[in-house]
């Protein structure tokens, strides 16, 4: 990715703010990054608490394949990454072991998915017979040409999916903390189990449009383990995670736009310095007290 013709950055915080939202696809990109900013904070903090981030990590590589597939196929690349992220979800919802069996079956059962995906994404490529302009983009992510539609798209499913999260976040928050009192309670756990990896499908599948695959865990991880450093209450940790995720993205938005290099780096970048700051903070915090 090159850096945008005619965008140079100064001191001057005004016209760099009217340069960034000068052109309509920036206004789409920032409109597209802040939904899946929130959506992702939202998802992603209960990933953390339940400690899927295997599983989260492998649904975000085999949003690759699935946008190849679609490119080779001839159809926008979101429809891939949707497709084959809801469908690698509901794969390991398939392969989850059931209660008594350890968590190493679970590692195993992602891991093969994980695996077959990688495959199947270079394949694709290979089936495609030329060169993927875009593979740079899909692997780590790019805000030049995003349209109003896919900003549509993301609005609908990120409203569709917080929707459903809202609807379930009680009882899920319990099933995270304790699956066994949760079950022994009447709380479907199997069945929320499921839901909560169809989200995070439809949450990484959103998020890889903006980071690239191989950076959705910048999103999706980073924001929810500092806001869980910070504090253990979850409407607070959940808030601090979406301001976190917002601030992160919007700034890696502003810096890709001045230099030649991807969004991704940016977005990760910063979301790594905010976790090592969270650390630190809670490190002197606790020297404090002894």
């Amino acid at each position: 990715m090159i850096a945008v013709s005619g965008a140079h950055f100064s001191w001057n915080l005004v016209d760099d703010a009217r340069q960034l939202f000068e052109f309509a696809f920036m206004v789409n990109a920032f409109r597209a990054g802040t939904i899946v900013a929130i959506v992702a904070g939202a998802i992603g903090w209960f990933m953390v608490l339940r400690r899927q981030a295997f599983a989260g990590h492998t649904l975000a590589l085999v949003g690759f394949p699935g946008a190849a597939a679609a490119v080779w196929l001839g159809v926008s690349a979101t429809w891939g990454f949707f497709g084959f992220c809801v469908g690698a979800a509901l794969l390991i919802a398939w392969l989850r072991p059931e209660r008594g069996e350890g968590y190493s079956e679970e590692s195993a059962g992602i891991g093969v998915v994980q695996a077959f995906a990688l495959a199947s994404g270079f394949l694709f490529v290979s089936l495609y017979g030329g060169f993927l302009n875009g593979i740079n983009a899909l692997l780590f992510g790019s805000f030049l040409g995003i349209t109003e539609g896919q900003v549509l798209v993301l609005f609908f499913v990120g409203v569709a999916a917080l929707s459903a999260l809202a609807l379930v976040a009680r009882p899920l928050l319990f099933v995270s903390i304790d699956p066994d009192v949760a079950a022994a309670r009447g709380v479907r756990v199997r069945a929320l189990s499921v839901l909560v990896l169809v989200l995070l499908g439809l949450t990484v599948a959103e998020v890889s449009q903006i980071t690239g695959t191989l950076l959705v865990f910048a999103l999706l991880v980073m924001p929810p383990a500092t806001a869980q450093l910070l504090t253990a209450r979850p409407a607070l940790g959940m808030a601090i995670t979406m301001v976190i995720g917002l601030l992160v993205t919007w700034l890696g938005l502003a810096v890709a736009y001045f230099t030649p290099y991807p969004i991704g780096f940016f977005v990760t970048t910063f979301a790594f310095a905010a976790y090592v700051g969270a650390a630190a903070l809670r490190h002197t915090r606790r020297r404090a007290v002894i």
